[in-house]
């Protein structure tokens, strides 16, 4: 879920503009450009995932102008790549979204709230749980974090964006169909998790090496 055009108070624009931008900026702040310049497979590898996801947004469902329903795969991208290569994928994909006409500069700091920093904090929070309370188990990982954390980052994600309209809409119909959005997002945790899930599933069978949180020496070679 992302803003297509403005209903948001200027001061909704601007702290969630003020928001992204210091989480942006701690992500460059911990260079992670650093290990795309030490592999070259790797750059190709977040180069190509950044484009995909991209194309996928294109396929979106739109009901109203100002608000997109679209898969986000900002839990994958987490989850493969870590949360700082992750966020500066999903803030260049969201500038492509303005650059195209899709969405409203003034949004770029709320889209990449809603559709990047919640749900990648949301699955950090979940890999950490699972990475020190649960067992070191493949199937854990992968259901965990890949399908649940999918789930819950999806619901919070669109929560997020629910309570910006509530809190800062300036459209009394904008209001209304927020709270009526709020009762499918049920409907939308299963497409994401189930694609999240299936995706991971497969890169943790071919390519485990690729994906950045997964020790696959804790969970495959020591089992």
């Amino acid at each position: 879920m992302s803003f297509a055009q403005s209903v948001l108070a200027p001061w909704a624009l601007v702290m969630s503009g003020l928001l992204s931008l210091g989480v942006m900026g701690w992500c460059v702040w911990l260079r992670p450009w650093q290990p795309l310049l030490d592999d070259p497979a790797l750059q190709h590898r977040w180069l190509a995932a950044t484009l995909i996801v991209m194309l996928f947004w294109q396929l979106r469902a739109q009901a109203v102008d100002w608000l997109t329903l679209h898969l986000v795969f900002t839990v994958l991208m987490t989850l493969v790549f870590k949360m700082p290569l992750a966020l500066i994928s999903n803030l260049m994909i969201n500038v492509a979204m303005v650059a195209i006409g899709r969405n409203d500069w003034a949004l770029l700091g709320a889209n990449v709230l809603v559709t990047g920093i919640v749900p990648a904090m949301v699955t950090g929070v979940v890999w950490r749980l699972v990475d020190r309370r649960l067992p070191d188990n493949l199937m854990v990982f992968l259901f965990a974090c890949g399908f649940f954390g999918a789930a819950l980052s999806t619901l919070v994600g669109g929560l997020s964006a629910v309570a910006l309209i509530l809190m800062a809409g300036t459209d009394p119909e904008a209001v209304y169909l927020a709270q009526e959005y709020a009762r499918f997002l049920p409907l939308l945790m299963p497409s994401e998790a189930f694609i999240t899930g299936m995706l991971l599933s497969i890169l943790l069978v071919y390519h485990p090496n690729w994906v950045a949180t997964f020790n696959d020496h804790r969970y495959i070679d020591s089992q």
